[in-house]
């Protein structure tokens, strides 16, 4: 995965995190610019939001929590919703900063984009993002759409790919969220670019426990998870390659109002910078099995990364 974008990592204070209280609490100012500490464009808090998905939620409580270690005031509006829910409330200028993916977002606002590759794409979405907002530095860390299968289909069908739907002879159901049934790279996508029909059935909780279950029990026979979710390795899954480019790449990006300021900004791209794929995916794997909060999980990644 490239990591082009990725913002240059800031020498901070380390100060140890236990908790988010401890971590908000510690920080004697922004590091970045001592006269700048605690104050937005405006004057004002923060305004964080997050996806209704767990991983969306921890990346937000990253980027708010590392604020508060600088002396940042912060609101915190989680678990929204879908981008046709909160878009609408960045642009209106109701929420200030939010965790992204650059090849979704991108694919929101222009859905025949051919860009595919993560530069490419990233490119592409300075380019396409309305006025009042900026994206900022992309991560190295990506959570991306994709299609998978039970490894007992993948093997009697002789499925490692997309492509290879084509020779399935016994119908396909996919199951995902509501909203996947009209994405360009949902059944229409799936057809236009690789010949295959399948039917859909709506499963609204973003590729948890019961995508999986209806999965396992046969009910879809595919299913959309995204990449970094801990529960395709737990459950023997198999991904699909996608050798057409179906998805494009995706990788974590913050979307920011005017509000955010540069320094603000300096201090969101240094969390991206640290972010790995893998850190996500353990992040994850604590969140979904370990039944952990979002705001435990932030608080020790910062911790880890001795950020700030």
């Amino acid at each position: 995965m490239s990591t082009a974008g990725k913002g240059r990592l800031v020498a901070l204070a380390a100060v140890a995190v236990g908790a988010t209280v401890a971590l908000a609490g510690c920080a004697s100012g922004d590091p970045l610019d001592e006269g700048s500490g605690g104050e937005s464009a405006g004057g004002e808090a923060i305004v964080i939001g997050s996806q209704d998905y767990y991983s969306n939620e921890i990346i937000a409580e990253i980027y708010a929590q590392a604020l508060e270690a600088n002396d940042y005031e912060v609101e915190r509006e989680f678990r929204i919703g879908q981008r046709e829910v909160y878009l609408p409330e960045l642009e209106a200028g109701e929420i200030d900063l939010f965790p992204e993916y650059t090849g979704n977002l991108l694919q929101f606002w222009e859905p025949e984009t051919e860009a595919r590759t993560s530069d490419d794409v990233y490119a592409a979405l300075e380019a396409a993002v309305p006025e009042g907002l900026r994206v900022l530095d992309q991560s190295e860390a990506t959570d991306q759409d994709s299609y998978n299968v039970t490894k007992a289909f993948s093997d009697e069908f002789g499925v490692t790919s997309l492509d290879d739907l084509a020779g399935v002879t016994e119908p396909i159901t996919l199951g995902g969220n509501a909203e996947l049934e009209t994405r360009p790279y949902g059944p229409a996508g799936l057809e236009e670019t690789y010949g295959v029909k399948v039917g859909f059935t709506a499963i609204e909780d973003s590729g948890g426990a019961l995508t999986v279950k209806a999965l396992v029990d046969d009910q879809v026979q595919m299913v959309n998870i995204y990449s970094a979710d801990p529960n395709i390795a737990a459950n023997d899954l198999v991904t699909l390659e996608d050798p057409k480019g179906l998805f494009l790449a995706s990788n974590v990006v913050p979307l920011a109002s005017e509000k955010v300021t540069d320094e603000i900004a300096e201090i969101i791209n240094a969390v991206s910078a640290a972010m790995t794929p893998a850190d996500l995916v353990a992040m994850n794997d604590r969140s979904v099995n370990g039944q952990e909060s979002a705001d435990d999980i932030a608080a020790d990644w910062l911790a880890e990364q001795d950020l700030f």
